[in-house]
Formats: structure tokens, sequence, C-alpha cells
């Protein structure tokens, strides 16, 4: 601890250092788990590359050639570690259909699939806080009747049927369909708009679900406090009394439950991206998936774990400066 730094300062660079720590071995863990999912799926890589009668036509020879030039040739624990040297150096390998590389590939879909991600966690906040508090303030009202009835509603529906609801009636009501084909944001900002809105709306109105139920059993618990208490008898208005002091101390669980959330965002995308028909990593993932294309499933895969483990740890640490409890656990 240097003698400029303030008094929190060294408990939070604890805390951060041991997050980050857990994080890499999670890191690890994962990649572990991931690498050992793709080697014992069902089904031969060369029949998905080549088809059952191209496999007919191919001689041992041939075969364990392809197997060997595809790195599937050597002991698992060599090509754990060959996977685990070409991610740190950048190489993440190629797709067995197509002459794209998955780097490519990540770097050409992943911004709209970011941009999705976002977008569904702002929709998430902006409707399902609103809602929260109105429940809150009102309890076992019509209105927190409704609320918590649309929120189970919301939990119990995929995601990807409503954005299959979604994608037909726009079709045959109004004739629309979204672009197909990708579309920057600052290259064509209304196509990537058209693009990101539905499968956005979908998860985020799938986030606000989760979002207006925990504040709200975080507002009702709040507002039982002394503070609370206090602030109203001293005669503070309603509406200063919720946002001044309840709501801020109701809004910790949320954001970490935003952090838990991201991992359904990730997963959710797989399926929403393929209803709306969005080219982004989602819909990727569900192609490769199909093909049975391996580098790019395994690939993908760790990639989603390692965005979902390193914005848990981004939530930790603003937990930490938020609550200064935290730091010093």
């Amino acid at each position: 601890m240097h003698p400029g730094d303030a008094p929190w300062a060294w408990p939070l660079y604890s805390y951060i250092a041991r997050r980050l720590a857990f994080g890499a071995l999670t890191v690890v863990g994962v990649s572990i788990m991931v690498f050992v999912v793709m080697r014992i799926l069902p089904g031969d890589p060369l029949v998905a590359i080549f088809g059952p009668e191209g496999m007919t036509k191919l001689t041992e020879a041939q075969r364990a050639n392809y197997m060997k030039d595809l790195g599937l040739s050597d002991p698992l624990w060599v090509q754990y570690l060959n996977w685990v040297k070409d991610i740190v150096e950048g190489n993440f390998g190629r797709s067995f259909f197509r002459s794209e590389s998955v780097a490519d590939m990540i770097l050409r879909r992943g911004p709209l699939t970011a941009e999705i991600a976002l977008l569904s966690v702002v929709i998430s906040w902006i409707v399902g806080i609103p809602v929260a508090i109105v429940s809150a303030l009102r309890p076992n009202s019509v209105a927190d009747s409704v609320v918590r009835f649309v929120s189970i509603l919301f939990l119990a529906v995929p995601g990807f049927w409503i954005g299959m609801l979604i994608v037909l009636g726009l079709l045959f009501w109004f004739g629309y369909r979204a672009p197909m084909a990708g579309a920057g944001l600052f290259e064509n900002p209304w196509d990537n708009l058209q693009l990101v809105i539905g499968p956005a709306v979908v998860l985020g109105l799938g986030q606000a679900a989760y979002i207006a139920r925990m504040a709200r059993s975080s507002l009702l618990e709040v507002i039982r406090e002394d503070y609370v208490r206090t602030a109203r008898a001293k005669g503070l208005n309603g509406r200063l009394v919720i946002s001044l002091h309840a709501l801020p101390n109701a809004m910790l669980p949320v954001i970490t439950l935003s952090g838990v959330l991201m991992g359904l965002v990730l997963a959710g995308s797989i399926p929403v991206e393929r209803a709306f028909g969005t080219p982004g990593l989602g819909y990727a993932m569900f192609t490769a998936v199909s093909e049975r294309d391996v580098f790019v499933m395994q690939n993908l895969v760790f990639l989603y774990a390692v965005v979902f483990v390193m914005l848990n740890i981004l939530i930790d640490v603003a937990i930490a400066l938020l609550d200064p409890r935290i730091r010093y656990q």
C-alpha cells in the first residue's frame, strides 16, 4: 500500500486480485470442460465434412491423413495444449465448411451480438425497474398482481417462440422482413437497428421479468428499514425517499442479477438470432451445431464462457465500489 493511497484502496485492490485469480481458474476449468465435451460428442468429424457417402470412398490412409491435418489424431492432452497455444496466439482455427477463419467470423459477427446484449440490458432496466417500483409501493394491489402475472408469463414462455411470433406477425400482417445481411452500426445505422431491435426486445423482456421480481422483493425489504422510516418521519417527499434512500440500496442485488442474466442473454441469443435471422454469433453457433463444425463450436462456446466470466468480474468490482462491506470480506 502506497502512502498516498486512500484507506479503502488496499482492501479493494486485494478484492480485485482475488476475483481475477478466481476468474482465471474458472476460465481454465471451462476450457477443459469445453474441450472434453467437444471430444465426447457422438459422430465422426469426417462424416460431417464428407458425408456418409463420401466417407465410404475414403481409404484408411486418407482418413488418417485428414485426421492428422485436423490435429485430431494426437493424444487428447496434446490436442488440448495445442488448442490453448493457438488461442493464446490468436489462432482460433477454421470452419470445416467455409473458407472463413473463426477469428474473422468473431470479428464480423461479434459486434451484432454485442449490440443485442447491451441493448437488451438497457431495455430490461427501462422496463423492469419502473414496474418493480409501482409493484413494491402498492403490494397486493391490482397493479402488483398484474406485474407478477406478466413476469411469470415472460419467465415461462421461451424467447425464441416469442421471436418467431413477432417475425411471423410482421411478415403476414405488414409484409415486413428485416435485412438479412449484416450491417455495421456506423456504416448503416437504420439497417443495423432493424437487425438488432427484435432480438434485443425479446431478450430484454425476458430479463425484465427477472429484474422486476428481484427489484420488487429488494424494495419491499428496504422500505421497511429504519432509515427509510426516519426519512419519511422528517417529512421528505415520498418520491425523494424512494429515489434517494430506498432505490439505491435496493439496486445492489439487481446489479448482481444483471451479471448473472448475461449468461441467459448469451445462451438465449442462439435460438433468438436464429428465429429473427440475425447474422450474429448466436446464428453462427446454431449453424455450427447443426453442421457439427467442431472447431467453430469449441471456440465460440469458450468465447461465450470467457465473456461471461469477465462480465461477472466487472459486476463484482462494481458492487465492491458501491458497497464498502464487500471489499472487506
